[in-house]
């Protein structure tokens, strides 16, 4: 709770997995996604309640034995296309009938492994602190788009942005941003319709560039490993 505000905590985790099968119940430093995702919102302390929204037995089972709540997702919910924002309103109706009260809610994707604790209060404490509607991490852009190309049907190149100046050397490209993946916090209320969880009056919060893995494949599973075990 901030203020008094509820927080709930939400780690959406559908079964299937064409990149890595069974992928967030694969381990990184020894620990499933899963369930680190899970242990990083019972330790915040702003959090109140962690839920997982799954289709899943598996994941359910590892779920309630790693300390949250399972919220089954229907079959609508569970293909690849699904966008995260329908499984999130889904979630808050469940949850409205079981008579929850929560102002906020976090948004904890198992893919990002490398998320702190303080990652998920900054996140809080701006939102709630600032009276923003929604709050995601971001850090450097691995990839300036002053420097993106696209390719036309003809192998022809020509810049993304038509008039950027890509050979500067870095220190005087504009500086850039991208979401991480490793938190979105947001007032549930004012939700709506929203295709995106970043809405509103927004907030950032900065992240460590070298805390950017977002899991989609079995290298980036290994180097999440790695970063890990290093980093401890």
């Amino acid at each position: 709770m901030i203020g008094d505000g509820r927080v709930v905590a939400l780690v959406p985790a559908r079964a299937g997995s064409r990149g890595i099968p069974q992928k967030n119940l694969r381990q990184v430093g020894g620990v499933s996604l899963l369930e680190r995702a899970i242990s990083i919102g019972l330790d915040c302390p702003e959090v109140d309640r962690v839920v997982v929204s799954t289709d899943g037995e598996d994941i359910a089972a590892a779920a309630t034995s790693a300390g949250a709540e399972v919220i089954d997702r229907p079959d609508e919910l569970s293909g690849d296309d699904v966008i995260v924002a329908d499984v999130v309103r889904h979630v808050l109706d469940e949850l409205r009938r079981g008579g929850e009260t929560a102002r906020y809610m976090v948004l904890l994707e198992p893919t990002a492994p490398l998320r702190t604790v303080d990652d998920v209060s900054l996140c809080v404490k701006r939102l709630h602190e600032e009276g923003l509607d929604s709050v995601a991490t971001f850090t450097n852009a691995t990839l300036n788009p002053c420097r993106a190309w696209k390719i036309g049907a003809d192998g022809r190149p020509e810049l993304f942005l038509g008039d950027s100046v890509p050979w500067l050397p870095r220190q005087r490209l504009p500086e850039a941003y991208q979401l991480t993946g490793h938190v979105y916090a947001f007032v549930l209320d004012k939700l709506g319709d929203e295709t995106g969880l970043l809405f509103g009056e927004t907030g950032s919060v900065i992240v460590d560039r070298h805390r950017l893995v977002d899991i989609d494949d079995e290298i980036e599973l290994e180097i999440a490993d790695a970063l890990i075990r290093r980093l401890g």
